[in-house]
């Protein structure tokens, strides 16, 4: 866990959360299915004039009616208390009663033209014979209010199936202007400025564009759980508030920077300045950007004024970078590591250490025979795996723990800065693409046999986020390394498959089969990871 003292801004309790429910009401259309949305009042105190689904807060009323409810197998009670709500807030808002009589039928609209909207709906349905429809509505979703707003709700995002001859009709107080529409209509409009939506809604319409038919939204929510929970977070973008869900590249960054959720982080890639993730650790973005870089090679200086700093990372001999890393450390740097030793890692050690006075020990593992030429390194000092590099002055420590991890390169390693518990992973791990595995330097055993020497440190050293070479931070940095290792046992089973299904071909044959879910310009480079893949496989006997 990173320590307070090194938290960059004043950390502060978020707003506690109200439980609240909300539905989904869909039909099916011949162009595709459609959703019940309506507008909020302009003066609603949350997300005044938004497009929204009908919903609201969850109330004692809705957990004692479990009575006269149905509910489905499986169907937990706090499920069932939010289903009830659901139908209530739809019943209220919009007039649409999910609900059965004795004999099955769904109600209709002179059922809902016999109810007052204004009382409760529970006791009503019982006096005249009818039970709440919940085991009619699914869980598609939760979602809690992002962290910086001043009011925040615990929401499940619930879906039914419009009742047939029903129609919506708005209470003309919390709710306007009801409208059947398809997720990418309302996407559309809304990105024309036209249909004003809020951050969930919009994700939640991005989900649903895929879905051919009611069903199989339905089908889909049938395991009763959501099928993604997310909290957001915000952070700035070309000078705009930006939100993201957890799966989002930046999302790990925003977490590390303000765990509390405040908005005050920038997320624009620039290589003119050193980039403020904690007190003790900046990072600084190289101006080579490309293809195989994202937004260019990350260097980064762990320390501080007391304790001199560390370079992870100098780059690849880029006059203008090395010179902001000398300016940003004051020349003050007591050592420089290298991760590996490609060419837009290492070839700035040397000039960076001849700039400065007290001339820092380069420090690594030696390059291997299977180097390309462009890569070969040769440190000051070979790092042993498990050394434990320190910084210690004006009260501060901060130790880094190396580990050896081939697999991208034969002498790749990776730092865990002990006290904080981060993780600097080099290429091994990268945010928003897979590294790349190119024999023979490279090799895909080791590399997977290093991500899990990665998870045991983890567990280990309770780390929370990773540092890659490109990319953002990284957060639930074990669950990471697992989604990865994952992935590439998944490539890896599509690799057999396609040997097995062109015996006797070339990885040029290979790839179209093996990589078909990336585009046709990468198969070059996919090529090479294809290969690491084939010897590994053939290691094992694993196709004969």
């Amino acid at each position: 866990m990173v320590r307070a003292s090194q938290l960059l801004h004043a950390q502060r309790e978020p707003v506690p959360t109200r439980p609240a429910a909300t539905v989904i009401l869909m039909r099916d259309t011949p162009e595709g299915p459609e959703l019940l949305m309506t507008r909020r009042s302009p003066t609603a105190s949350f997300a005044p004039g938004a497009y929204v689904f009908p919903g609201g807060g969850i109330d004692a009323a809705d957990a004692a009616a479990h009575e006269i409810a149905s509910r489905r197998p499986g169907q937990a009670d706090a499920h069932l208390t939010q289903a009830i709500a659901a139908i209530r807030e739809s019943f209220e808002e919009l007039g649409v009663l999910l609900a059965r009589h004795a004999d099955g039928r769904f109600a209709d609209g002179a059922d809902v033209e016999a109810l007052d909207r204004h009382r409760p709906l529970s006791p009503q349905c019982r006096d005249r014979g009818l039970t709440l429809a919940a085991d009619c509505v699914f869980l598609l979703a939760h979602w809690i209010t992002d962290r910086d707003l001043p009011r925040r709700f615990d929401v499940p995002f619930l879906v039914a199936r419009m009742p047939e001859g029903q129609e919506p009709v708005a209470d003309e107080a919390e709710q306007f202007e009801p409208v059947w529409v398809r997720p990418a209509d309302a996407l559309t409009r809304h990105h024309a400025g036209q249909f004003f939506m809020i951050y969930p809604t919009l994700r939640t319409l991005e989900r649903l564009q895929p879905f051919a038919s009611v069903q199989a939204v339905l089908d889909a929510c049938a395991g009763e759980k959501p099928l993604w929970t997310s909290c957001p977070r915000a952070g700035f973008l070309a000078g705009k508030e930006a939100r993201y869900m957890e799966h989002d590249l930046p999302y790990g960054e925003l977490e590390l920077v303000s765990p509390d959720g405040q908005i005050v982080h920038h997320l624009d890639w620039q290589c003119e300045r050193p980039v403020q993730l904690l007190k003790n650790v900046r990072r600084l973005t190289a101006g080579n950007p490309g293809v195989m870089t994202g937004p260019g090679t990350n260097s980064y200086i762990v320390g501080d004024a007391g304790t001199g700093y560390l370079v992870i990372d100098p780059g690849p001999n880029d006059p203008p970078h090395l010179q902001r890393l000398f300016d940003a450390t004051g020349g003050d740097i007591r050592m420089i590591v290298c991760t590996h030793s490609h060419s837009d890692h290492s070839p700035g050690a040397r000039p960076l250490q001849a700039m400065c006075a007290r001339k820092p020990p380069i420090l690594g593992l030696r390059s291997q025979p299977t180097a390309r030429p462009g890569s070969v390194f040769t440190p000051d000092r070979e790092l042993a795996d498990a050394e434990v590099l320190g910084l210690s002055g004006g009260g501060q420590e901060h130790h880094l723990k190396v580990i050896h991890t081939p697999g991208h390169a034969a002498n790749h390693l990776c730092l865990v800065l002990v006290e904080d518990g981060l993780l600097f992973s080099g290429d091994h791990i990268l945010n928003g693409s897979t590294t790349v595995v190119d024999p023979p330097d490279g090799d895909m055993t080791a590399y997977l046999d290093s991500l899990d020497r990665l998870s045991a440190a983890c567990a280990e050293h309770g780390i929370g986020f990773i540092f890659p070479a490109h990319g953002h931070v990284i957060g639930s940095a074990m669950d990471a390394i697992a989604r990865l290792k994952a992935h590439r046992l998944q490539r890896e089973a599509k690799v057999i498959a396609a040997m097995r299904a062109r015996p006797g071909a070339t990885p040029e044959d290979w790839v179209p089969l093996a990589y078909d879910d990336v585009p046709q310009r990468m198969w070059p480079v996919a090529q090479r990871s294809l290969i690491a893949h084939v010897e590994r496989i053939q290691a094992l006997g694993l196709v004969r």
